[in-house]
């Protein structure tokens, strides 16, 4: 019974964590773009600042490691013997290797994505970035052994020609003042980004599987503060050898919302794009990579809806395409896993039955 009581606490726990992450995860995808956005439009021009501000809050997480230490020393049992002894950080050597590699991998997503964010409306970049989950699906095969269903690949190939349609509309949609080599490499870097974060995710839950230490949600916070840090440091020495701090109190000066809104924009972006970050590795630790790509997926389309309302950008023909083969990936993925669970469930039920019963002797 206590052995019930415990697992049931631990259902309620995991799932409340999912829930937690799944918020941050929306609100990172979401309002990271726009605010990020909001930076070009109004004056911005540091690609390199922007990519730096996607994981510079990392030390917000020392707020909540914090409290999981305390909550750990007060629940923390130690043995008979008195050698057990409850260390602050517990990240091990082999993890923090791979989780810095990790983080520098991400620093380069980061300069990737927001270079095409500051060459393309945020309705354009949301709908290619929806991309990621056919890489996401791809790379999880590969490297975590994902099975690809029928649905899974309709959903691949549907958010592939979802992009696909964008591509052909080159003209139309470019800012003003930008030329369509702009344009096209700004597309470009943000179809690489999405393939990037698309090997990311899955690298990550790889990790995990392979590390020799328990996964707790405090490990999960202590290997998102590591890689942060190192692709905070990757986009720290972009920013050096592009001169970024020298241009920095210029652009202050001439920043269209004003000196005190440009570092609120500045703030407000490390906050959402940190909020992001966590949320996907945590949907991956209470999940699974793939439900990380797909809520990222799903959430994109609402960022171009509220680009489009906010920003005023144009929704023509193609985008309406666009987002329809996205969707239609979506939920074709999403009824895939849904019914494959419940054949899972099925099959599991019958063999459980079809199980010989053993009769005690007499």
């Amino acid at each position: 019974m206590a052995n019930e009581k415990e697992v049931e606490q631990q259902t309620k726990i995991s799932k409340i964590l999912l829930i937690i992450n799944c918020i941050m995860l929306a609100v990172g995808t979401t309002g990271g773009p726009l605010v990020t956005r909001l930076y070009f439009i109004h004056g911005g021009h540091r690609v390199w600042l922007s990519s730096f501000l996607q994981t510079a809050a990392f030390p917000l997480m020392l707020f909540p490691l914090s409290i999981s230490y305390i909550y750990r020393r007060q629940s923390h049992r130690p043995t008979a013997a008195g050698s057990t002894k409850l260390k602050m950080i517990s990240i091990k050597p082999r993890l923090f290797f791979a989780s810095a590699f990790i983080g520098i991998l991400t620093g380069l997503d980061d300069y990737l994505y927001a270079y095409g964010v500051a060459r393309l409306p945020v309705s354009t970049s949301a709908l290619i970035i929806a991309s990621q989950l056919s890489f996401t699906a791809v790379f999880a095969f590969l490297l975590v052994r994902q099975r690809f269903t029928t649905y899974s690949v309709n959903a691949v190939v549907l958010l592939t020609v979802g992009a696909a349609v964008l591509a052909m509309h080159t003209n139309g949609d470019r800012l003003a003042g930008e030329s369509i080599k702009q344009y096209v490499l700004g597309f470009v870097m943000s179809v690489v980004a999405a393939a990037l974060y698309g090997f990311i995710l899955p690298l990550v839950e790889l990790m995990y599987k392979k590390t020799n230490q328990p996964i707790t949600y405090s490990l999960v916070m202590e290997i998102q503060s590591v890689t942060c840090f190192f692709a905070t440091l990757f986009c720290t020495v972009g920013m050096i050898i592009n001169n970024d701090f020298e241009v920095i109190p210029r652009e202050v000066r001439n920043f269209d919302l004003g000196e005190v809104n440009y570092y609120v924009v500045l703030v407000a972006s490390a906050i959402m794009w940190q909020a992001f970050f966590l949320g996907a590795i945590g949907v991956i630790f209470c999940a699974s990579s793939l439900l990380s790509g797909i809520l990222i997926a799903l959430l994109l389309p609402v960022t171009e809806v509220l680009a489009v309302i906010f920003y005023k950008e144009k929704f023509q023909a193609e985008k309406g395409v666009s987002l329809i083969l996205s969707l239609w990936g979506f939920f074709s993925y999403f009824y895939g896993e849904i019914k494959q669970g419940k054949e899972m469930k099925k099959k599991n039920s019958i063999t459980e039955t079809e199980l010989p019963q053993t009769l005690p002797d007499p």
